[in-house]
C-alpha cells in the first residue's frame, strides 16, 4: 500500500493526516514531507533559507525555501508561515531541535527595507504595520524557543544560536537607511561587551565570524569545508539531549582568536568614547582622538556617523541604553513603537529617503531631515518612544 502511494500528488489534508499516522513507516512519512515542503516552496517563492529543518527520535521533517530565480513575496506572509512552523515543531514530542542554514544574503533579522518603501509610496501603511508585527512575533518564538535552535551561518547576519564558517560578517547598518536596529537587536546589541553594542549600532562596523565568538554572539566556529558534515552529523543523531548536540558542534569547531586589526582590540577607545549620554558627545570625542592620534579607523567611525542619519543616530542611542534594562519582549514591543513612528513620516522622512538613496535610486547621497544632529531636538526622539495611541 505505502509503496503505491504517490506522496507528491497527495493533498494538503491528506498529507498533514500521512504525517501524523504513526502507522506508517518513517520513509513514508520523510517522503510525504518532502513534497509537502515542496509545495510549500512553491508558493513562498523566496530566497528566504537554503535548509530549515528539525531532528531527534529518528524524525527529520526538512523545510526548504531556496528557489533559484524566484522573485520575493511579501515577508509578513513568509515570517507568519515560519512562526507557525516553529510552534508546532515545539509542540511535537518527535522533534529534538530546529537548525536553520543562511542561503546566500538572505539570512538576515532586519526589515526588507526596499519593499517596505515600495509598500509606504502605495500607501499601504497597515500592510507595513503587520509586517513589523509578523516579523517581531516571531523574532520572540526564536529567543524564547523551549528546544535546542541552531543556526548555520555561511556568509550571512542574523542571531540566536550560531556556528560560522570564515565567511561570516555581522553588522547593524539600519542608521545609514534611517532606520533603527530592530528584530530584538537592542536586546542583544545592549549586551555586549563594554559599550560594543553602541559602537556596532552608530556606525555599522562589521564583525566577523572570529570576533563573533570572542563577543559571545555566536558558539562555534569551524572551516567551510566542515560545515556538511556538521549537517550530516546532527541529522543522525538519535538523542535530541543538548548535551550530545552542544558535543556535536564542538566536535568539528576550531578554537579561533581576533587578530590584531579586531575591532575589539579596541575595546578601551570604544568605551571611553561610546560610554557618553548624548551623540554630540560621543561625535566630539571622536573628532578630538582623531585630530590627536591620526588614527584611520577613528576618521572612519566618524565619517560614517556623520554620514548617517541624524535623528536615526539619537533615536538608536537610546534604544540600545533602554535595552540594557529590559527583556526581550519589552525590547521588541519598544522596537514595534519605534518601527512605526519611522515610518510614520510624522517626524521625518529619513527611512524612506535612506532607503531611496543606498538601495533604490543609489545616488548614495540621502537628504537627511532634520541634517545636523544638532537640529535634532528632544521631542522628536521622544515621539519614537510614545506609547501607541498617545
Amino acid at each position: 500500500m505505502c509503496g503505491l502511494m504517490d506522496a507528491r500528488k497527495l493533498t494538503m489534508d491528506a498529507s498533514m493526516h500521512a504525517a501524523q499516522n504513526e502507522r506508517l513507516p518513517l520513509r513514508v512519512v520523510v517522503k510525504v514531507l518532502f513534497f509537502e515542503q515542496l509545495r510549500l516552496q512553491l508558493e513562498l517563492n523566496h530566497e528566504i533559507f537554503g535548509k530549515l529543518w528539525a531532528a531527534g527520535k529518528g524524525h527529520v521533517e526538512n523545510r526548504s525555501s531556496e528557489t533559484p530565480g524566484s522573485s520575493p513575496s511579501p515577508a509578513s506572509v513568509v515570517a507568519s508561515r515560519l512562526k507557525k512552523l516553529y510552534e508546532s515543531w515545539e509542540e511535537n514530542p518527535d522533534i529534538g531541535f530546529v537548525l536553520m542554514k543562511g542561503s546566500g544574503s538572505a539570512f538576515c533579522s532586519g526589515v526588507d527595507a526596499v519593499s517596505l518603501y515600495h509598500s509606504l509610496n502605495e500607501g499601504k501603511v497597515e500592510e507595513c504595520k503587520s509586517f513589523f508585527e509578523t516579523l517581531y512575533k516571531f523574532v520572540y518564538v526564536q529567543g524564547t524557543y523551549l528546544k535546542p535552535h541552531v543556526a548555520i551561518l555561511d556568509g550571512n547576519d542574523g542571531m540566536w544560536r550560531w556556528n560560522l564558517s570564515p565567511r561570516d560578517a555581522f553588522a547593524h547598518p539600519e542608521i545609514q537607511l534611517g532606520f533603527h536596529p530592530d528584530a530584538g537587536a537592542s536586546f542583544y546589541l545592549s549586551r555586549l561587551p563594554g559599550y560594543l553594542g553602541e559602537c556596532l549600532a552608530l556606525t555599522g562596523e562589521k564583525l566577523n565570524g572570529v570576533e563573533m565568538i570572542a563577543c559571545s554572539l555566536a558558539t562555534h566556529y569551524c572551516l567551510n569545508a566542515r560545515l556538511a558534515w556538521i549537517e550530516e552529523h546532527l541529522g543522525s543523531l538519535m538523542n535530541d539531549d543538548p548535551t550530545a548536540i552542544e558535543s556535536s558542534l564542538a566536535q568539528y569547531g576550531d578554537i579561533v582568536y581576533p587578530d590584531r586589526s579586531s575591532i575589539l582590540h579596541r575595546a578601551e577607545t570604544i568605551d571611553k568614547c561610546f560610554c557618553h549620554d548624548t551623540v554630540e558627545e560621543i561625535m566630539i570625542l571622536w573628532k578630538l582622538r582623531q585630530l590627536k592620534k591620526y588614527d584611520d579607523w577613528c576618521k572612519t567611525v566618524l565619517r560614517k556617523m556623520k554620514g548617517a542619519s541624524p535623528l536615526s543616530l539619537k533615536v538608536t542611542l537610546r534604544s540600545i541604553r533602554e535595552g540594557r534594562f529590559q527583556s526581550l519582549d519589552q525590547c521588541l514591543a519598544r522596537e514595534y513603537r519605534m518601527s512605526l513612528a519611522g515610518i510614520s513620516k510624522q517626524v521625518s522622512n529619513d527611512f524612506s529617503e535612506g532607503v531611496r538613496a543606498w538601495l533604490v535610486d543609489k545616488d548614495f547621497a540621502p537628504k537627511w531631515d532634520p541634517p545636523r544632529v544638532e537640529e535634532v531636538s528632544k521631542d522628536m526622539v521622544e515621539y519614537y518612544f510614545t506609547p501607541l495611541g498617545n
